[in-house]
Parts: C-alpha cells; structure tokens; sequence
C-alpha cells in the first residue's frame, strides 16, 4: 500500500471513530445527570454499548488481502497501545474518548491476530509479523485485564451506604438463655418474629456509569480469547467485596471448635445473626451480586452464571458451615426455638436460592443448602424427643419450697407456648416422629392420670398429639415430686397450684386451640379436686375437735373438757397458721378463693362450737373470736411466714 493510501486509510478511520467517540460522550453527559431514574440510565448504558459495538464491527476490518496491508494496520494499532503503556495512568480515568479509542486499538488488534492466523503463515518473517501481532494483543488484553479490575474496585457502591439495620441488634431476650427447667423463665416469652414476605431488592453493587465499559472490555476480552483471565479477575474482586460484605453484617468465620466452646448466651446472638444476615444476603446482595454479572456479561450466554456462582459459592459456605457447627452440639432443649427459626429462614430461602443457583453450575450449592435444611430437621426432631425425655428425667430429692408452682411446670408450659409459633414447621416434622397418642399409656401414669388423656376436642394435628404427651409426661413427673411431701395437705396443694396453672396457661392462650376445652375442664376439675383433697386433710382433724361426743349431753360436759377442746384447737390452728401462712399460691384469683372456701368450713364450725357453749365456760378460755380466725386466715398462702403470740386475746 502507498504512503498517500495508508494515510488515507489512517484518516477515515480516524474521522469515523471521532464521530463515535463524540457520541459516545454526549451519551456519557447525559449519564452524570444525578436525577435521572434507573431505566433512563440503564437505556443510555445499552446505547453506549451499541456505539461500541458499531464502532469495532464497522470501522475494525481488516483493510486489504495482503501482508503488506496487514502490517501497515498493525503498525498504526501497535502505536496506539504502546503509547498507553508508556503512560502509566489509568485510561478510563484519562477520559471516555481515551478509553473509547483504546477499546479500538484492542479490538483491531484482535481482529488482525485473527487474520494473520488464517492465513497459514509459512515464512519466518511473516511468523514474526503474526508473533508481533500477538505480543500487541496480549499487552492490550493485559492492559485491559487491569482496567477491568481496578473499575470494578473504585467504583464499588460503598458498603457502609448500603446498610440494613438488625432487628436482632439488641441483646438476645432472657427468656430465650435460660436452662432446662430454670425458674427464671418469665410467662411473657415471646418469639422474635421472622419476616417471611421480605422481597427480592436488587441494589446496584457498583456505579451505573461504568457498567457499558466494563461489559465492553469483558466482550472484547473473551473475543479475543482471554475469558478466563477475564472471568478470573472479576471473581476474585467480587468474592473479597462479598467476604467484606459478610465481615461488615457482623459475620465472621468462626470454627466448628470455637462454636462447641461459646457460652450459650454468646452463641443464641450469633444464630440470631445468622438468621438476620442469611434473609438479606440472600435477598439483597445474591441477587444483586447476580444481577450486576448479568448486566456485565450480558451478551456471553452462561459465563453470567458461572461467573456469579464462582464468585458468591465462598461466602454462602461460609454461612452453611456455621449452620453445620450449630448441629454439631447436643441437642438441648434450649436451643429449639433457635433451630426451629434456622430452619425456617432456610427453608423460606431456598426457592430464592434455587433461581440463583439453576443447573449444573449451581448444583453443589444448592445440594448443601438442601442437605443443611434436612439437617437441621433432624436436629429440630432430636431435640423435641429430648426435650420430652429431659422432663421425665427432671428428678429431685427434696420437695419444692412452699408447694408453689414449680420451675419444671414454668419452663414446659412456657416452652409449648413458645412453640405455638412453628405450628406448621412442627406438623410438618414430628409428623411419624415417635407418636405417642395421647390414649396411650405413658410410663408411670396412674389409671386416672391416663382415664383424662382420652377424648380431647383439641386438634389431632402431630404437633398436638406430642404437646398433649408433653403434659402428660409433666404431670406424671409432678406426681412424684408430690411424694416427696409427708403432708398429705401440702401435697394436694403442690399438685392443686400446678395443675391451675397448666389449666389457665392453655385456656389463655394460643395452646387453647391445640388442647381442646375438653381438656381444660378436665384440668379445671383436677386443680378443684386437689384444692378439696388439701381442705380435707388440713381442717378435717381439726375440725374435728369442735364436735361434741353424741352420747354427752350438753349438761354433762365437763369445763375442763371443754377448756381442753379449745385449747387442743387454738394450738393446731396457730400450728396451721405458722405453716401454712409459708405456703404459696401465685394466681391471686385462687389464692382469695381457697382462703375463702376454707373460711367458711372453719368460721362455720367455731362459731357454732361457741354459740353452744358460750354459756358453759368463761370468755377468758376463748382466745379468738370468729373475726380473729377470719383475719388470721386471709394471712394463709402468702409465702411469707408468720407465727401468733400466745398471750393474744381479744
């Protein structure tokens, strides 16, 4: 080709490509609008693509048949390329025409690389004009290599602007850190709620702006076949952004060692964490993560996918591996609720995390999220089947204080309560797991105790059959707790104050509509029954010795018999009083409505005691009058004790 010609040729190249890169900067001017809306940047991304792709398909063939006109090409695109490598800055920082004309050079280069190896070069000079060829396509496509990551680095949206705040930011509820049976557990426990409708939103990993350039130099980059250097670079910048995007939500890497020795209230706040952070990793920054290899590998079929796979599948076996450290543990009761909401959050992603990661490429990832959840099903159905036997095996050796309501009868009754909430979890697991119904007998029941477990009108769903095994296994327990107790008052009284409870805390809540009324009034009667059986055995004897001997006339009794009757009763009564003033019951209600119940038998019998033999003996032998006895009594079941001096009289 003549000099004048090559000029020629050097020219139009030049004058097209300005066109070009002129309107590829209006687009670019536009683009900084700040207060254009994301489809009008989006469409001005996709024109500033297309005015590449019109640039490189137009304006970069190869001009001529003949080695000559080859060479003079190469010679213009080398020239350019090596220029910048002189110029140790960054091209797309230079400014949009310097990093529009570099993509030419680059893409001429690729195109006359391509040319040359189709001829067959035979000679030694024309190898050396193919290997030079080569050298300049492989500094462009180094260069570019370079470019493309430090873009995707500086212009990352900061992490920190793209922040959720926690809901599990405070400190994990007491009620959630207790110990098997612990008395502390309060009424009120309620669960931390869990988002099940949180929706997909995608947020923009990097700036808008430079989304056209990159996917530009990816297109160019596999074109030229440097895809894997390509698709290296990019998963390595983005995998360090999702770790940092983890470090940041405050999910570190912690060892399957380091879970086994955290203390349980360390590790109830990092499973709330992980329960938090998988609900916006997953929904937020995954599908955006894939959403921004979408827009940068737009045009090269699958590598969108496996070049998001490969990029997030670090930082979500990060997050599994925590959730397999967690079922490494025993299986303790107190970490149900927490499994319970792990399985949940899990299960409730797993449709997001199949769209993200479809077919083969996706397969391992989704393999082990399914194989966690299964997991952590066992583990939920382990630990109920443990929970059941940590409450038969709840044995003591001295009775409990008071005879109030025991700590065991709290925790389960609080516990189930909690439960309320997994209802459909739980249907779905313990479905087959070891049903004990609740017509069939359970160890160490009494023939009464299993007579009340037939015929419920609650639901008949798995998760009810267990909850009613449940009770009953607490109240076979509570039965022998109540043997520890040689009086038989403060026994019927131990059973009376738990079996109210457990009545009133299913008929006040969810629980009522899993147990059934019918079960309720049959509670309802064993709390009675044992609030009669304890008035019998405290006031029947002394009661007793307010009666007279049928075979004595009234003439015929005797002062000293009568001083005797009274004093016998005044001493087991004060005895009553000291004792039983020591006593608790919590519920206000029942508490009023036994000291009544007992005042009435009590006041009923002295009174009539004294009116037949007031004028028999002297008011002094009467230490207490009815009113005395009525305001001693509302003293009883405070649990607080107190004693009656001896010289009181009124």
């Amino acid at each position: 080709m003549a000099e004048g010609d090559c000029e020629s040729v050097v020219s139009k190249l030049e004058v097209e490509e300005n066109l070009i890169a002129a309107a590829e900067h209006i687009v670019r001017a536009l683009g900084s609008n700040k207060n254009l809306t994301k489809d009008e940047r989006k469409i001005l991304a996709d024109l500033g693509t297309q005015l590449y792709s019109m640039a490189t398909t137009d304006d970069n063939k190869v001009e001529g048949e003949g080695l000559g006109d080859i060479e003079e090409q190469l010679n213009v695109v080398q020239e350019k390329i090596m220029n910048r490598e002189a110029d140790h800055s960054m091209i797309w920082e230079s400014g949009s025409d310097e990093a529009f004309q570099y993509l030419i050079a680059a893409d001429k280069a690729q195109k006359l690389t391509e040319r040359l190896e189709s001829l067959h070069l035979q000679s030694v000079k024309d190898k050396e004009l193919l290997q030079r060829s080569h050298d300049v396509l492989q500094t462009a496509m180094a260069r570019l290599e370079e470019e493309f990551k430090h873009m995707l680095v500086e212009n990352r949206q900061p992490l920190e602007h793209m922040s959720f705040r926690s809901s599990e930011d405070e400190v994990a509820d007491e009620s959630s850190v207790v110990s098997f049976g612990d008395d502390s557990v309060d009424d009120s426990i309620h669960r931390d709620s869990i988002s099940r409708t949180s929706e997909e939103f995608v947020i923009d990993l990097v700036h808008l702006d430079v989304i056209p350039d990159l996917r530009s130099i990816a297109n160019l980059m596999f074109k030229a076949n440097y895809d894997h250097e390509c698709t290296q670079a990019y998963v390595i910048v983005r995998k360090d952004v999702l770790n940092e995007c983890l470090y940041n939500l405050e999910m570190q890497k912690v060892s399957i060692e380091d879970v086994l020795k955290m203390e349980w209230a360390s590790l109830n706040s990092k499973i709330k964490r992980w329960i938090w952070v998988m609900k916006i990793f997953v929904r937020v920054y995954l599908a955006s993560e894939k959403g921004l290899s979408d827009q940068i590998f737009l045009e090269l079929g699958s590598v969108k996918l496996s070049c998001f796979i490969e990029a997030s599948k670090a930082s979500m076996q990060q997050l599994l591996n925590f959730a397999e450290a967690i079922l490494i543990g025993p299986c303790k009761p107190e970490k149900l609720s927490q499994i319970l909401d792990m399985y949940e959050v899990l299960a409730d992603l797993l449709p997001d995390i199949d769209a993200l990661f479809p077919d083969e490429a996706g397969s391992r990832v989704r393999i082990e999220c399914h194989d966690v959840l299964r997991r952590l099903g066992d583990s939920v159905k382990a630990t109920f089947l443990e929970f059941k036997n940590a409450i038969a095996s709840n044995i003591t050796t001295t009775p409990f204080a008071g005879g109030g309501i025991h700590h065991l009868t709290r925790y389960v009754m609080n516990y189930i309560q909690l439960l309320t909430d997994y209802s459909e979890t739980l249907n779905l697991l313990l479905k087959g797991v070891d049903e004990v119904d609740s017509t069939s007998p359970l160890p160490d029941m009494s023939p009464a105790a299993e007579e009340e477990s037939i015929g419920y009108s609650g639901s008949s769903s798995h998760m009810a059959i267990h909850f009613r095994s449940v009770t009953s296994i607490l109240e076979a327990n509570l039965h022998e707790k109540s043997k520890l107790y040689k009086d038989a008052s403060l026994r019927h009284f131990f059973l009376m104050n738990n079996m109210h409870y457990m009545a009133q805390k299913v008929k006040n809540s969810e629980l009522r509509l899993i147990f059934g009324d019918k079960w309720i009034r049959k509670h309802n009667g064993k709390f009675q029954q044992h609030a009669m059986d304890y008035e019998r055995a405290t006031w029947s004897s002394i009661l007793f010795l307010l009666k007279d001997d049928g075979n004595t006339t009234l003439d015929l009794i005797s002062k000293n018999f009568l001083k005797e009757k009274f004093r016998s009763f005044y001493i087991a009564f004060e005895e009553v009083y000291k004792t039983q003033t020591a006593w608790l019951i919590p519920d206000v209600q029942l508490r009023e409505d036994l000291r009544i119940s007992s005042s009435l038998k009590v006041l009923q019998a002295y009174r009539t005691f004294v009116g037949r033999h007031n004028n028999h003996i002297s008011e002094k032998h009467i230490k207490y009058n009815p009113d005395d006895l009525q305001n001693y009594l509302l003293d009883f079941f405070e649990g607080s004790q107190k004693s009656l001096p001896n010289s009181h009289r009124r």
